[in-house]
């Protein structure tokens, strides 16, 4: 009996996740973790799937994080740490993971992990000589990243026709996809089959190409073989290109989260940081979806992100959110899960936003101005209410601006008189438009009121547009008109002013600063005199000067220079007036803020650095004049000042990697309105982020040749064609 049985041989604890039977199962190459801590063993994948999974690793590059703050280790009474210089000597292999704090590569090379920082000469024995079995493993490597070796392309061997032809398919589909994803357009249709009439944009374009290259149209579509016709959806989806390294740069990280069409919570994710050049960046990362908005939730998202990216929380310097509970709470809100692994992260709250609930604090507060923007809403309402109205306004209009032409009382030219309308109010800073485009056509909505009062089939709506009619006219709501519009002028150009991609924080605090002189101003201008007591007294006191201290008081305190000691050390960077602000004491309290950054001994480099610094700045001409912070970082880069004072330019750095305002992720949304609009609300998560990447980052996206899209996407896995 015994010829017929076999002893069964127990599995080793663990067994199961060696076993080459495991299922196929679908794998997102995208998400697979940098952090060879957080990886799992590649015998865990099916055999199927492992040399996906060891393409995919040797495309994304060792994990080497340059930015990482590398921690110190007790080696008896010295404390040694990683030196990032073995990067660059071992920069094929060598890795490092910030999550078990030591480098993959004996045993220790390959599961344990290896952290003898004493002795380094390990590395070197490691690699060994020519057949050494790091050696080999590297060969083995190279030919896995070679497909000319691979035992398909020996088999289907093809000619050089039919390689140049399938360059042209690819080429081709790379255009096509390049142009489709920076213009935002959708690259499918409903029916795509050879008897369509609309096959959806892709294939459009490649038909167009043929029509204007007949050597396209004779490789491409019904003229290709069945299996290279490079017009799948996920042979498009594999075109993309995610370029995202900042270098060894401390940046500023700025979230917001929005839905979608589909009805699903997005968090976009942007990063701030200053190049080699001296000037401010602000590039996409990517949308994430997230389950819900807990700050737990929002915090283990944004450490999936940066494991995907070899990001470095360590080289954190700040947290730029619109205030939201769960953003900057101070007990558990993200800001505070952030600064509890890196107390350098600063948290700003963003600029606009502030300035916005300021607008609505007095909007609130004060009868006057909650009334006229309630009435303005309800005329656009009325007048605005159907296309007859609409169309009759825009002929009032065009009747006003002929009659203005023929009196002189305006000029002609290009682009100017052009057909207009009553602009709704979405945000608050957006009011100041509304009230303006009320005010220039004034006129054509009173005699559009007229005509709804006298010919209106209800006796309701007839009562209604006279009433309307009768308040527009009263002096009352043409001087709160008229406040308001003056000084949301003020606001308004302040808000553009600390949307833009490139502004630092000092010139944001100055810019915030002149509206509230600009504001105080105007109060001065229409001073009372105190034993004044008339109609005008009423005015005066109790509309003009009330909105005004109100909107003075709100902005004193939401922009409060005492609020923060870091803002007011920042300040003292501030080059305008021949550096008028410079005061050293401050500057040497600022490096105190950033102990990650400055040594001890750095600190005492910076005492003496400064003075030398400011009478250079001082003395140059070519420095005279800068407009901010970020004027003079580009210049010190320009004239190699930045490598004469080092320390003087990291503190620069610092200062403009805070953010100003969240505007920039605010617009990503808007691009993923454009991008996941009605007709693709079945759009996945990766491929919308994806596409939004390239959409907003059009800038990287130019400078990424096709050659170098071609060798990416041929190495992504076993290609049937050959380059």
């Amino acid at each position: 009996m015994l010829r017929y049985l076999k002893r069964k041989t127990p599995h080793p604890q663990g067994g199961d996740e060696f076993s080459s039977n495991k299922p196929l199962q679908e794998i997102n190459l995208e998400d697979l973790p940098a952090d060879p801590g957080q990886r799992h063993g590649i015998l865990q994948y099916n055999v199927n799937d492992r040399d996906r999974v060891r393409t995919a690793y040797l495309q994304k590059g060792p994990c080497q994080p340059n930015n990482h703050v590398f921690p110190l280790t007790s080696y008896g009474k010295q404390n040694r740490k990683f030196n990032k210089l073995w990067f660059a000597e071992y920069s094929t292999w060598l890795e490092y993971s910030p999550d078990i704090g030591g480098q993959s590569g004996g045993d220790h090379f390959v599961t344990q992990g290896f952290s003898n920082w004493k002795r380094n000469e390990k590395l070197r024995a490691h690699v060994g000589g020519p057949n050494s079995a790091h050696n080999e493993a590297w060969g083995k490597c190279v030919d896995l990243m070679n497909q000319k070796q691979h035992i398909e392309t020996v088999v289907h061997k093809q000619s050089d026709q039919e390689k140049t032809n399938y360059k042209m398919r690819l080429n081709t589909s790379i255009e096509v996809a390049r142009y489709l994803s920076t213009q935002g357009l959708a690259f499918r249709g409903h029916d795509e089959s050879e008897s369509s009439a609309n096959p959806g944009n892709f294939i459009q374009l490649v038909k167009t190409f043929g029509q204007i290259n007949p050597n396209i149209k004779d490789v491409t579509l019904k003229n290709a073989p069945q299996n290279h016709k490079m017009i799948c959806s996920d042979i498009q989806k594999e075109i993309k290109l995610i370029i995202s390294d900042i270098g060894d740069s401390t940046f500023c990280l700025m979230v917001d989260e929005a839905r979608d069409i589909s009805m699903k919570e997005q968090m976009a994710l942007m990063i701030r940081y200053v190049d080699k050049s001296g000037s401010v960046i602000e590039r996409f990362l990517g949308v994430e979806h997230v389950t819900d908005t807990s700050a737990l939730t929002l915090k283990g998202t944004i450490d999936d992100v940066f494991s995907r990216y070899g990001l470095s929380i360590s080289k954190l310097r700040g947290q730029g959110y619109d205030g939201a509970s769960n953003m900057r709470g101070q007990f558990n809100g993200l800001k505070t899960l952030i600064l509890n692994e890196n107390s350098c992260a600063y948290y700003i709250h963003c600029f606009a936003h502030q300035l916005q609930l300021a607008l609505v604090a007095v909007a609130k507060k004060q009868d006057h101005i909650s009334s006229l923007f309630d009435f303005t809403t309800r005329v656009l309402n009325i007048v605005g209410s159907s296309c007859k109205r609409r169309d009759l306004l825009r002929e009032k209009q065009s009747e006003k601006i002929i009659e203005a032409l023929n009196l002189g009382e305006i000029s002609s030219g290009r682009g100017l008189n052009q057909k207009t309308n009553l602009k709704r109010a979405g945000y608050i800073n957006s009011h100041y438009n509304t009230l303006l485009s009320l005010i220039h056509m004034f006129d054509a909505v009173i005699d559009v009121l007229e005509v709804i009062g006298r010919d209106a089939s209800s006796t309701t709506h007839r009562t209604e547009a006279q009433d309307i009619v009768d308040r527009l006219l009263s002096f009352d709501f043409v001087l709160s008109l008229f406040l308001m519009k003056n000084v949301l002028t003020i606001t308004n150009e302040l808000s553009q002013a600390l949307q833009r991609k490139d502004q630092d924080i000092v010139n944001a605090m100055r810019l915030v600063q002149v509206s509230k002189i600009q504001i105080q101003s105007f109060r001065e201008s229409g001073r009372r005199n105190e034993e004044e007591m008339s109609n005008l007294h009423h005015y005066k006191v109790e509309t003009f000067y009330t909105i005004l201290d109100m909107q003075l008081g709100e902005l004193n305190a939401r922009f409060s220079d005492s609020t923060m000691e870091l803002l007011v050390c920042i300040t003292c960077l501030d080059p305008s007036d021949s550096f008028s602000h410079f005061d050293k004491d401050k500057l040497l309290r600022l490096v105190e803020f950033y102990p990650q950054d400055f040594t001890e001994l750095d600190k005492c480099k910076l005492n003496d650095q400064l003075d030398t610094y400011i009478v250079d700045m001082r003395s140059s001409s070519e420095l005279q004049g800068l407009g901010g912070i970020s004027d003079l970082a580009r210049k010190m880069v320009e004239t190699r000042r930045n490598k004469v004072y080092p320390l003087v330019y990291m503190i620069l750095t610092l200062a403009l990697t805070l953010s100003v305002a969240t505007a920039t992720v605010e617009r990503a949304f808007s691009a993923m309105s454009i991008i996941k609009s009605r007709l693709r609300s079945r759009m996945n998560d990766e491929w919308l982020s994806d596409a939004l990447l390239i959409f907003i980052e059009r800038d990287i996206s130019a400078r990424i040749g096709n050659d170098r899209v071609m060798n990416s996407f041929q190495n992504m896995k076993t290609r049937k064609g050959q380059l």
